[in-house]
Formats: C-alpha cells, structure tokens, sequence
C-alpha cells in the first residue's frame, strides 16, 4: 500500500517460469516472464482473497469480507514482500486490540472521551510509523487504523467491544494466513533472486557510470541527476534486503555481508563525487598542465572499468578488482614520476596534483574493496569481514513526525466532530477512512493527490457494489458462483493497483469495493445503506485530501528547510563523533535524509536541485573530514612536533561545524581562514618529518584532505556560497 523504496520486479529477476516452461517456444517463455507475470499476480491475489472470503464464511465469522480486505491490503508481487508484511501486521494488529479494549474501558459510555483517544492513538501510531519506516512503518500503521475498526463502530455500544475485539482479530488472521500461504506455495516469486539480479544491475551500472565521469567528465546536471538515482538505490536496497531475509534463509545468514556491500557502495558513490568535483574546478580554474598530468590515469582506469564484462558479473568483478591491485600498487610510483617536473610549478597547482593522485588512489581502493565484496557473493559462505560492519541508520527529523501527528489528529477530529454532531449512521465509516487515508498515504510522495486516487476508486466502488447488490447477488446461488461473479472485477482492481501511475485508484477500489459491498454470510440488500457508506467513505477521502493540500502540503518550505538542518547536520556528526563507525553512520543518515527530501520535492524546482546539492556538499565535505579525522589520529606524533597541532585542528573542525550549521558568508570565511591556517601547520611539520618516509606519506594524506576542503568550500557551485 505505501510507496516502498524497493527494487523494482523485474523479469531476469524471477526466473521459476523458464524452469516450469523449458520446451516451449522463446516468444512463450517471453511473454512468461513479462505479461505473464502481471497476470500470476492477478491470479494469486484474486485466489487468495476468495480463499479468505470462504474460510471466514465457513468458521462463521461475523464480517468475513474484512479477510478479503486483509488480503488486498496485503498482497505483494514478492512473497518474502508478504511474510514481512505479515509478520508486522500480526504485531500491529493484536497491539491496536489491545488499544481498541483499553481505551474503551477507560473511557466507557462517554463518545467525545473515546474519539479523543482513539484520534491521539491512531495519529501517535501513524507519526511512528514515519519514524520507523520500512515493514516497521506497517506494524504502526496496522496497531493505529486495527484499533480504529475495532473501537470506532462500538463507540455508542461498549458492550459488544471485547467481542468485537475477538472476531476483528479472527478475521483479519484469516486473511494474513491466506495471503502469505497463497504468496509462498503458488508458483513464489522470490524477492531475493531480485536483490541478486539488483546487485548485478547496480555493479554493471555504476561501473558505466564510473567509466563515463574518469573518461570524459559528465555535465554537472546530468551528473546530479544520476547520482541522485544513486541515493535511491542504496535506500531501496536496504528495503529489498529486508524482504529476503524473510523469505530466504541464505540471504538472512549473509545480512551483514549484504550490508557491509551497501556500505562500500557508498564509499565509492562519495570518491566518485569527490574525484569529479576536483577535476570540474580543475578544469574551471584552468589548470591545464595539472589535468593534463593526471588525465592518463583516469583514462586508464576508466578503460579498465569498461572493459567487456564477463557473462558471471562475480567473476567478472573478482577479475576486475585483481586487475586494479596491480593498477594500486603501481600508482605511487608512477605518481611520483609524473609529478617531479611539475614541482617548479606553483605550489597551488602543486597541490592540486597531490590532492588528485590521493583522491584516486582513495577510489581505487574502495572500488576494490566494493569489488571484491560483491564477488565474494557467489561463493557458498563469503570470506570473513574485512572490517566491521555498521548498521544502515535511518534519521527521520522530529517536526516531519510532529507535522504528521497533527496532520492525522486534525482531519480524524474533523470527521469525528461531524459524525457525533449530526448523529449521522455512516458517520463513523467516515472516520475509519479519514484514518486509513492519513495511515495509507503517511509515506506518499503526494498525499493529496493519492488521497483524490483513493477517492475517485471509492467512488467506482460504490457504483460497482450497487450494482452487484441489485443485480447480482439476488441472481446467484452457492459459493462457486459468488467467486464466479467475483474475481472479474477483483482481478480489475488489482491489476490497477499494480500500475505505478494508478495506484490509488486500483487501491481505493479494490479496498472499498471489500469493504462495502462483498457479501457477509447472510446477504444484506440494502443498496440505500451501500450508497450512504460509499457517500461516508468518499467524502473522508476528500476531506483528507483537502487538508493535505491547503492546510498541511507536506513540501511547506519550513518543513524541507528543517530536513536540509538535519542533512547539515552530518556535517557537525562528522566533525564531532566518535570515529568507530563514524563513516557509516554518516553516509547512511545523509543518503536516508536526500531520499526523503526527494520524495517531498517531487516536483524539478530550484528547491529540489537546492537540496540535492546540499546533500552533494554534505558528502562532499563530511567524508573528507572523516578521512581527516582518521588520518591525524594516525599521525598524533605531530602534536609533540608543533604546539598548535591539535587546537589547529580542532579550531578547523569547529569552524567547519559551524559553518554548517548556520550557513553565511562570515562562517565561510572563518571556516576557510581556520583550513589554511591548520594547512601551514601542517606544511611545517612535513619539512620536519620529510626524511620519514612513512610520516612523510601521513602528512602528505592530511594536506590533501584539506586541501579538498578548502576547494570544496571556495566552490561557486557550493549552495552556501550561492546565498
């Protein structure tokens, strides 16, 4: 139901039809693993939700159409996508019982008491789940609107909530059990043969894509926009792995290695930045002898990049990585060679070199280490870690939970205070619906417009089940015929449902289409009675969509200055943690926090390149002061060489917090004065250490540090020097 940052099914990814079908025809075996998959969906989702349907009606149920409703919420093209959802769903739903039961025990026989605490916990619910997203986001989702089915039609009634509670709870383990088995034992599409195809898609392109910026250089636009495809990419798998570590045991015993994968993907997404930010102000500074000196390296390794790929991607990146060893151990000599005639150059342009050959080294080695991990993938138990693994952090700012809380609570109160005002019969259906659109849509790029979606589905539902309800039902008889009349039109909504552009319309109709209209054990013809709750649904929906867009646009210009702070701060993170695990931490808050603010900034606009580029900075910067960090750590010797060794560094460090927390031309020109202040320092103690090889090589790795600093901040592409 939420929009997930999951990789996309795709047909390579899903191989179980070529094994079923090895003797039929290319063009069948094409249409088996395109078209035909879109309709194995169809059919295991139309089944399982009448498997649902006629369980509940055969254990007498009181409602069985909230199983097949449970189904259609449910359902996912990946069965581990089903068994996690299942998994939190179980959680949630026996929570928001409990809830529902002690709720209505405190607040027994008073309505306003009741709706007020039923609004608070469904709106405390859903701003959890926006903390906590992914399949966690499900389990608050699920613990806020199961308390709301249970609780709000039994508000005039308290006597009948405790049973209530117990045939809800039946119903919707009906329907969960349905959708996982159908999911599991029906021709299963594994999610975690699509994470390994997603692996071979990212290497291949990333590889390309590295190839293409050493070679040439890449238009910073266009650069920009793939790298922000990137950000997504690293979110989303972490989405994707969840769901195979649900269904795949091989895959939950290598979490950690698939983790550590993500993050050396990340190292090398950050040093391919920062190798094209130096080469594009090398080329707008003019310093054409410094570009002509370095550019055979880049060529070089950027032939070896796009060099033919073997048909094994594992074999083809151990090959890779075995190649660029040699390449690595190479360099420094053949650095040295190169840059011997340019020392009577100025020591600016000198600089430049250094920090270039650093900074390429630096991607040559986390490439292979990216390599490496990835092809170790391929065999039965990959090698032992290399180093320890951080945990993917995601970071959520505390006013997106704040907006989202009071968004809920305002448009539930709204519907609540109308229904118990007016008396109005389908009035608490309308605050079911103000809680599943506010719980549905709490993640939606646009909530408003999926709201609409929802709406105008709930419409086509109303009209569907009056029809069936006058027409249809009275004309059948059996439950093999109800299932007959049935699937056609649920088979329509699903597949809706599962084109990306009319999502909400196929959820709106296949949700409420259950909701309102399928038959419970004894048939109710009452299409007055269908139409008022179609009316109920339809205008909750509305209103929600109203409220999203007028009073609560989640792109409010406050909102995302807030998350850019959030972005900003990784960069005071970076100059202020401690350093074990530092790296990862930071890379993936600042990666979790981009994606975000490219889901509310849907929309290409000033402000949408603006955060990008604050997040392009960010990285920028923030891992050239984690490398910082790490190298004076390796080098406090110096501190005994030169008194204003550490206070320097601390003074750069600080500055550059600054800086990024309030972001103005004085912190600017502070932060640069403190870089090539500590810059000097940093000079001497290098002709103090010169005739120590290794000392020699620490200090020489920390001037290039800062110096790419100070490049990156006297960028006047930089957000904070366009201000």
């Amino acid at each position: 139901m939420k929009r997930q940052h999951a990789i996309k099914p795709t047909a390579d990814s899903r191989p179980q039809w070529s094994v079923m079908l090895p003797t039929l025809s290319p063009a069948i075996r094409d249409w088996a693993n395109s078209d035909g998959l879109i309709w194995l969906h169809l059919l295991k989702t139309v089944t399982a939700g009448l498997l649902a349907l006629g369980i509940a009606m055969l254990l007498d149920l009181r409602q069985p159409r909230i199983a097949m409703t449970t189904v259609f919420v449910l359902m996912q093209p990946f069965s581990g996508m089903v068994l996690a959802k299942s998994f939190y769903r179980i959680l949630g739903t026996a929570v928001g019982t409990i809830a529902a039961l002690a709720i209505g025990a405190v607040c027994v026989q008073q309505p306003e008491l009741y709706m007020l605490g039923m609004i608070g916990w469904v709106s405390a619910c859903i701003a959890a789940a926006v903390r906590y997203r992914h399949f966690r986001w499900y389990g608050f989702v699920l613990a806020g609107y199961t308390a709301a089915l249970i609780g709000i039609p039994n508000v005039m009634a308290p006597h009948s909530l405790f049973l209530a509670a117990l045939t809800r709870a039946a119903e919707v383990a009906v329907g969960i059990v349905c959708s996982s088995a159908v999911s599991a034992l029906v021709v299963p599409q594994r999610s975690s043969l699509a994470l390994r195809r997603a692996l071979h898609i990212r290497y291949m392109n990333f590889t390309a894509f590295a190839a293409e910026v050493l070679a040439r250089g890449i238009e910073r636009g266009q650069f920009e926009r793939r790298f922000a495809d990137l950000v997504d990419e690293i979110v989303g798998f972490e989405a994707t792995r969840t769901f195979a570590a649900f269904e795949d045991p091989a895959m939950r015993s290598r979490s950690q290695h698939l983790g550590r994968l993500n993050g050396e993907f990340m190292d090398a997404c950050a040093r391919l930045h920062a190798l094209h930010q130096l080469l594009k102000r090398l080329r707008v500074n003019g310093s054409g002898r410094i570009v002509d000196a370095i550019t055979p390296y880049f060529h070089e390794l950027s032939v070896w990049l796009a060099s033919p790929k073997d048909i094994n991607a594992n074999a083809d990146a151990a090959h890779v990585a075995a190649a660029l060893r040699l390449f690595q151990a190479s360099l420094p000599r053949r650095v040295r060679e190169t840059r011997r005639p340019l020392e009577v150059a100025p020591a600016e342009s000198l600089a430049d070199f250094d920090t270039a050959a650093e900074l390429l080294y630096r991607f040559v080695d986390e490439w292979i280490r990216y390599s490496e991990t990835y092809a170790s993938l391929a065999q039965r138990k990959p090698g032992a870690e290399q180093r320890a693994p951080g945990g993917y952090m995601s970071k959520t700012n505390g006013f997106v939970v704040a907006f989202t809380f009071a968004r809920s609570a305002v448009v539930m109160a709204i519907a609540g205070w109308f229904w118990i005002a007016t008396d109005w019969p389908s009035g608490g259906l309308a605050v079911i619906g103000a809680a599943l659109v506010c719980a549905l849509t709490s993640t939606a790029p646009n909530a408003s417009k999926m709201a609409v979606q929802m709406a105008v589905g709930a419409v086509l539902a109303t009209m569907t089940g009056y029809l069936f309800t006058c027409y249809v039902y009275p004309n059948i008889d059996g439950f093999p015929l109800l299932c007959v009349t049935l699937t056609p039109v649920l088979a329509f909504g699903a597949f809706i449902a599962s084109r990306k552009l009319t999502a909400g319309y196929g959820i709106g109709f296949s949700v409420f289409f259950c909701l309102l209209a399928v038959p419970d054990n004894v048939v109710t013809y009452a299409p007055d009675l269908l139409i008022n709750n179609g009316i109920a649904i339809t205008a909750s929906l509305l209103l929600a969509a109203i409220a999203f867009a007028v009073v609560f646009p989640a792109d409010m210009p406050w909102l995302t200055e807030r998350i850019k702070g959030d972005l900003r701060a990784q960069v005071v993170s970076a100059c202020k943690d401690d350093l074990p695990g530092l790296n990862q931490r930071f890379q993936s808050s600042t990666h979790d926090l981009t994606s975000q603010l490219r889901m509310l900034l849907t929309r290409r606009s000033r402000r949408r390149r603006d955060a990008l580029r604050w997040m392009l900075v960010t990285l920028e910067v923030g891992h050239a002061v984690i490398d910082l960090r790490h190298e004076a750590a390796r080098a406090s010797y110096a501190q005994a060489l030169h008194p204003g060794w550490a206070s320097s560094l601390a003074q750069t460090e600080g500055d550059l917090a600054r800086l990024f927390t309030r972001p103005h031309s004085h912190a600017l020109e502070r932060a640069l004065i403190s870089v090539r202040s500590t810059t000097w320092i940093a000079q001497d103690v290098l002709e103090t250490v010169h005739t120590d090889r290794d000392r020699r090589h620490d200090l020489q790795r920390i001037l290039s540090c800062l110096h790419f600093i100070r490049t990156a901040l006297l960028d006047k592409d930089a957000p904070f020097n366009a201000r």
